[in-house]
């Protein structure tokens, strides 16, 4: 692919996915609206207040799942993992405070 199709095909799917969101809250609107008329006042808000909290939380675990970050035991974005450091004393790979090898306390992240 070349590189423009490839930005172009970024921006589209971005633009796709919050025309999808809007739906979804502009539908959850008028659903919410909707039971709010038929349903007797304390029991029509309670619905309303439940349906429009509810869809963006299903949206946004729908949106987890479709790029692979939300499942059992994952992190940030499916990284099981934790942050590894890169010593820049000695340039070795540790994980916590100190490098083990040489002590130094100056390291950096390694995502």
């Amino acid at each position: 692919m070349t590189k423009t199709y490839k930005v172009f095909d970024t921006r589209l799917s971005a633009v796709i996915n919050y025309r999808t969101y809007l739906i979804f809250l502009f539908g959850s609107l008028a659903v919410s609206i909707g039971l709010q008329m038929l349903l007797p006042w304390p029991y029509g808000l309670i619905t309303a207040l439940a349906i429009f909290i509810l869809f963006p939380l299903f949206l946004r675990r729908r949106a987890l799942k479709r790029m692979g970050g939300f499942g059992e035991g994952s992190g940030f974005f499916g990284q099981s993992q934790g942050v590894k450091y890169i010593c820049l004393t000695c340039s070795n790979r540790f994980k916590g405070g100190s490098c083990p090898r040489c002590g130094s306390k100056m390291k950096r992240a390694d995502f």
